[in-house]
């Protein structure tokens, strides 16, 4: 606010351009009496006497109405500097549409009503003010001020559209900038052109936020394939090292069409002792080789599962999938198994091998 204010300060003699008409000797002196009051601080003076004038020369010649436009400045300088940023701005919105006003001083009046209008809470008038501006002017800065506008307002396609010119125009993004883009791509339904952008800026370099983004986006854009490789990336790159982000490791490789991986890393960390050899965790490891395919780890460990249980169910469900497989042997001897631990399913299941 303290850059608008300044902007809105300026003394009316570098706004006097060569096509803006002449001014009266007695109005230059009046608007230079008021600009000293303004500079002082007299705001309510200022004020008063800004509007009287503006008014009073609101329908002269083109003369009179440059002059009312500076009076109308000077009013909505003074206004700004009482908070009243809604009311500067209506001021700035009469004084470009006075005649007299060139295209580049309405221009420049156009910007800073916007920022008015954006100070007072009044951000749809603000946003289509700022559209109107570059609509006739280049300014990467002001465009990412219209996407964080039309974020707040959730115009989330809109935003998207103006994002597409402001990565084109932005040389390195900042980390707000980034969180800015990431959200409206998101909320925009543009999860690809999310993951796409994020992917172009993942290195080795990259900290373990950045892996962890691109990942959920690649979740959130249905490609699990894509989320798991880039969790296996960031954790063989030791960006992710939290008990959690193994189990999650695990979780994407097997949604992903990955199982083996995630069977790889099981078996490491319970041959480590990085987890515990329980239950729960064998007969994660025996489903991930059975989704693998894995005929020789699935049934060993499988048949680890069973050992380790003691459980019918489990040795009939070893012998089964054995059976699937055609290892006729190991099928026989688990469900032989099963049978002597009382499970009837699994005798009807001998009674086929004759």
């Amino acid at each position: 606010m303290k850059r608008l204010l300044c902007i809105l300060l300026l003394s009316v003699w570098p706004l006097s351009s060569q096509a803006s008409p002449a001014l009266q000797g007695d109005v230059i002196a009046d608007l230079n009496a008021l600009q000293s009051q303004l500079k002082e601080g007299a705001l309510p003076q200022v004020v008063e006497r800004a509007t009287a004038q503006a008014e009073r020369l609101a329908s002269g010649n083109q003369s009179d109405q440059w002059a009312s436009a500076l009076y109308q400045q000077l009013a909505a300088g003074a206004l700004a500097r009482q908070d009243q940023h809604a009311a500067a701005a209506d001021r700035l919105a009469i004084a470009r549409g006075l005649n007299g006003v060139d295209s580049d001083q309405a221009a420049r009046w156009l910007r800073d009503e916007a920022s008015l209008r954006r100070a007072a809470g009044q951000r749809d008038q603000a946003i289509e003010l700022l559209s109107e501006w570059l609509a006739n002017q280049q300014d990467i800065d002001t465009t990412w001020q219209l996407i964080r506008l039309l974020a707040q307002q959730e115009r989330w396609q809109d935003a998207a559209d103006w994002l597409e010119q402001a990565l084109n125009e932005t040389p390195e993004l900042s980390e707000a900038q980034q969180t800015l883009a990431l959200a409206v791509y998101r909320n925009a339904g543009q999860g690809d052109q999310a993951l796409g952008w994020l992917l172009d800026g993942l290195n080795a370099q990259s900290d373990a936020a950045d892996w962890r983004q691109a990942a959920g986006l690649a979740q959130q854009a249905g490609q699990s394939g894509v989320a798991a490789a880039l969790w296996e990336t960031a954790w063989q790159l030791g960006k992710l090292t939290e008990q959690e982000d193994f189990w999650l490791l695990i979780q994407l490789h097997l949604a992903g069409g990955t199982p083996a991986r995630a069977a790889e890393h099981l078996e490491r960390a319970l041959n480590e002792g990085d987890i515990v050899r329980d239950e729960s965790h064998l007969r994660l490891l025996a489903n991930a080789w059975r989704q693998a395919k894995d005929v020789e780890k699935a049934l060993n460990a499988w048949h680890t599962l069973a050992l380790h249980t003691q459980a019918a169910a489990d040795w009939r469900a070893y012998g089964q999938l054995a059976y699937a497989w055609g290892e006729d042997g190991q099928a026989k001897q688990a469900f032989a198994r099963a049978s002597s631990l009382g499970d009837d399913e699994a005798e009807q299941w001998l009674t086929s091998f004759g």
